[in-house]
C-alpha cells in the first residue's frame, strides 16, 4: 500500500496520457471515419477502392505493427525527414494518436457503412424528392440515424482503442502500461503492478461502458 501511494503521481500521469491517447484517437477517427463513409456513398469509384484496400490492410493487420509502421517507418524515409512535419511526426505521442486514429477510422467506417445500409431507401428517397441535396440528407438524416443505430457496436470499438492504448509504450511512450512497465522494473514486483494495471482499466472500461448504456437507454426510449 505505501509503495502504492509513493507511485501514485507517476500512476496518474500515465494514466493522463492513455486517456488523451484515447480521446485524441477516437476524436480524429471518427472524423475521418465520416469522411471515408462519404467516400464510400459518393460515385467515386476509384476513391472507393482506394479506401476500400486501405480499410483491408488496417483490419488485417495487427495495431501493434501500424504502430512500428509509423513510428519506425516514417523515420526512414527521406523526403519526410526533411519536411517541415518531421519535428512533429517523429514524437511517439504524434505516432501513437495517429496509428490509433487511423486504425479506429478504418473499423468505424465499417459499422458506419452498415448502418447507412441499413437505413430503408424510401426514407432517402424521400429526402431527394424535397429537393434536399446529397449533402444535406447525408447531414440532417442519414448520419445521425446511422449514429443511434451503429451506437452499441462503437461502445466495444471504444474499449478496444482503449486497451489498444497499451501498445503505445512499445515506442518509449509513457502511457499508464509504460509507467506499470517502469515500475515493474524498479520494483521487481511483477504480478502486483500488472493487477494494478488491470484494475484500473477495468474501472475505466465499466466508467465508458456506463457512459454507453446510458445513451443507449436514452436513444432505445427515442426510437421506441
Amino acid at each position: 500500500m505505501i509503495t502504492f501511494i509513493n507511485h501514485l503521481p507517476a500512476l496518474a500521469n500515465g494514466l493522463l496520457i492513455t486517456i488523451i491517447l484515447m480521446s485524441s484517437a477516437l476524436i480524429i477517427g471518427l472524423m475521418l471515419a465520416i469522411l471515408f463513409t462519404i467516400v464510400f456513398s459518393s460515385e467515386q469509384k476509384w476513391f472507393k477502392k482506394i479506401i476500400s484496400s486501405f480499410i483491408f490492410f488496417i483490419r488485417g493487420t495487427p495495431l501493434l505493427v501500424q504502430i512500428y509502421l509509423i513510428y519506425y517507418g516514417l523515420g526512414q524515409l527521406e523526403l519526410v525527414r526533411e519536411s517541415f512535419l518531421w519535428p512533429v511526426l517523429k514524437q511517439p505521442m504524434v505516432c501513437a494518436i495517429l496509428a490509433l486514429s487511423i486504425n479506429t477510422a478504418c473499423y468505424t467506417t465499417v459499422l458506419l457503412d452498415g448502418a447507412i445500409r441499413s437505413i430503408p431507401q424510401n426514407e432517402i428517397q424521400a429526402c431527394y424528392a424535397l429537393g434536399m441535396s446529397t449533402w444535406q440528407t447525408l447531414k440532417h438524416i442519414v448520419f445521425p440515424r446511422a449514429m443511434r443505430l451503429v451506437l452499441p457496436a462503437y461502445s466495444n470499438e471504444v474499449l478496444m482503442i482503449l486497451k489498444g492504448t497499451s501498445l503505445a509504450s512499445t515506442i518509449t511512450l509513457l502511457d499508464l502500461m509504460g509507467v506499470i512497465q517502469q515500475l515493474i522494473s524498479q520494483t521487481y514486483a511483477v504480478v502486483e503492478w500488472y493487477l494494478v494495471a488491470a484494475v484500473i482499466y477495468l474501472i475505466l472500461n465499466a466508467f465508458i461502458t456506463m457512459i454507453f448504456s446510458h445513451f443507449i437507454r436514452k436513444n432505445h426510449g427515442i426510437l421506441t
